[in-house]
């Protein structure tokens, strides 16, 4: 039987009229489905993200003074086996959201594996995505190589939300969802394990 782990899927764009919540929500259903986690949504827009941050990075000082509107965030993440972001393209990289709530922690992310769904209008959110790679790889994270991509979003989706074809973006994801899998429960057994000196 497959070990059930704590996957936490975050919604990381925050602007006004975004399509971000309706590939969250096929994702979750996906991530449901394949019967290895347990899956808690969160979304940024819904989390208090200043851009100001402490004077001390979080490296250093593990448990800064946090806004109270970011409590339940910081709990979700520090619990989470792995974690998922669906992430749009802005300019040719990520959402600023997501950055402020990357820098807000650390050893949150350490040693947990990381996937992503990207979307975009051209590129399907690969250079956000790559970006976003080389940041989780300074926190001491994994992040899986498989990922899920929808270029032209706005046409592979109906009004409803529902994919036109969602065979392709399945199977990738069910192959995502595997290898996050497998790496969280490598990356969770290692976590108990002293780093040596």
């Amino acid at each position: 039987m497959t070990e059930r782990l704590r996957l936490a899927v975050i919604t990381t764009s925050v602007r006004d009229g975004r399509f971000g919540p309706v590939v969250t929500e096929w994702f979750t259903d996906q991530a449901a489905s394949h019967g290895g986690f347990d899956v808690t949504t969160i979304d940024l827009a819904e989390v208090d993200l200043p851009h100001e941050l402490p004077a001390a990075p979080p490296l250093f000082e593990p448990h800064p003074v946090r806004p109270a509107g970011m409590a339940e965030f910081t709990r979700v993440i520090g619990e989470a086996d792995a974690i998922v972001l669906v992430v749009p393209e802005y300019n040719r990289s990520y959402p600023s959201s997501i950055k402020a709530a990357i820098d807000w922690h650390f050893t949150e992310w350490a040693g947990k594996a990381i996937g992503f769904v990207g979307y975009s209008g051209g590129s399907g959110g690969l250079l956000a995505i790559e970006g976003l790679r080389q940041v989780f790889n300074e926190l001491d994270a994994h992040t899986v190589r498989e990922y899920v991509s929808f270029p032209r979003y706005y046409l592979l989706f109906d009004e409803n939300g529902k994919l036109h074809a969602p065979e392709e973006p399945a199977a990738a994801a069910a192959t995502m969802l595997d290898r996050v899998h497998w790496w969280a429960s490598a990356l969770t057994a290692a976590r108990s394990v002293p780093i040596a000196v």
